[in-house]
């Protein structure tokens, strides 16, 4: 289990499965020549090169010449960290100009759709970083259920950009306290799995199904048509 558990987080790194053999054989076997290295890992010798190579060129792998031969050794499992902020460096000074662009070409009115529990973290972060107050209703507090912990980062965010919560939930609703969220309360509301947020020109409809799903739809005349319908009920609530 513990070596599944390994071999998909350097998948999701970014690391081929050939990479993944050889680095881990390098890493239980210690220095090794490529010839060895390719019998361990059971891959054929080009494709060991090739992974080597690779792997030199991350930083992960480094090599010694003994009597004019290669022996190649992992640079030791805390370099990994290394490796991922250098590639956060690397996308960070991309960021402006990809932002640029993303701006100029963006889409008014456009849908998007998310799906499992990294999904639903994305919409979250958008909330956060669009910086606008939020204004919600349907809540039953899955989002703190499903994701406690990023719940409470969620909360440090919203203190951070200054973002606010009104939150519309029935009666014998409890949520988690928070100095960012004010709370109201509608008598007969059914409970549901589906929570719709409104900040900005955005919709978010959350759906905590098993594998939660959801969606933002961009579009100011939605957003601003919802938040009528929100204050609506907003004044119709009572606050305990």
């Amino acid at each position: 289990m513990e070596s599944e558990k390994i071999t998909k987080v350097l998948e999701k790194i970014g690391l081929s499965p050939n990479e993944i053999k050889v680095y881990l054989t390098l890493n239980e076997n210690g220095s090794k020549t490529a010839g060895k290295v390719s019998k361990l890992a059971h891959i054929d010798r080009s494709s060991c090169y090739n992974s080597l190579k690779l792997l030199q060129e991350k930083g992960l792998v480094s090599y010694v010449i003994i009597a004019n031969i290669k022996w190649f050794q992992v640079t030791g499992p805390r370099r990994l960290l290394d490796y991922l902020r250098e590639q956060e460096e690397d996308i960070k000074s991309i960021i402006p100009a990809l932002q640029e662009r993303h701006k100029g070409k963006k889409i008014e009115g456009q849908v998007r759709m998310f799906k499992g529990i990294k999904g639903i973290k994305s919409i979250f972060l958008d909330m956060a970083r669009t910086g606008k107050d939020n204004f919600a209703f349907g809540s039953e507090g899955q989002f703190s259920e499903a994701m406690p912990e990023f719940a409470l980062q969620f909360d440090r965010l919203k203190r951070e950009s200054k973002m606010k919560t009104q939150l519309l939930i029935r009666r014998g609703r409890k949520e988690i306290d928070s100095t960012t969220t004010t709370y109201r309360y509608l008598p007969g509301i059914p409970e549901s799995p589906a929570v719709t947020n409104i900040y900005g020109d955005k919709i978010a409809i959350v759906i905590w199904t098993d594998e939660p799903e959801g969606i933002i739809i961009e579009n100011k005349a939605a957003a601003q048509a919802y938040k009528g319908f929100f204050d609506f009920m907003w004044k119709k609530a009572k606050e305990e």
